[in-house]
């Protein structure tokens, strides 16, 4: 088991960087939409207003993370660029009538 993860973290540091430069970029790039969002992060009522629905929060959240990816490591690997396409995706789906 340790030789799997120890395998896949390498194969993963490869291709994204350091963690720890990953978690830096990422966090910045929370802390920057964190300190945007008025009155919170969420709302968890869907009612309209200055708070982010949960799912708007969740594809920021991972936009940031892969955006975090691109910077620290390899900014060629078209799956990171394909990720963000699919989680904006999944909001705009869901604010027009489609839930997945």
């Amino acid at each position: 088991m340790t030789t799997d993860i120890s395998a896949t973290l390498t194969e993963r540091g490869s291709r994204y960087g350091r963690f720890t430069g990953h978690a830096r970029i990422t966090q910045d790039l929370k802390r920057v939409i964190a300190q945007h969002t008025p009155l919170g992060r969420t709302r968890l009522d869907g009612a309209h207003g200055d708070h982010l629905a949960p799912d708007q929060q969740e594809a920021l959240d991972m936009i940031c993370h892969k955006i975090g990816r691109i910077i620290n490591g390899d900014p060629d690997y078209a799956d990171s660029w394909h990720d963000i396409a699919g989680y904006a995706q999944l909001v705009a789906d869901r604010l027009n009538g489609v839930e997945r």
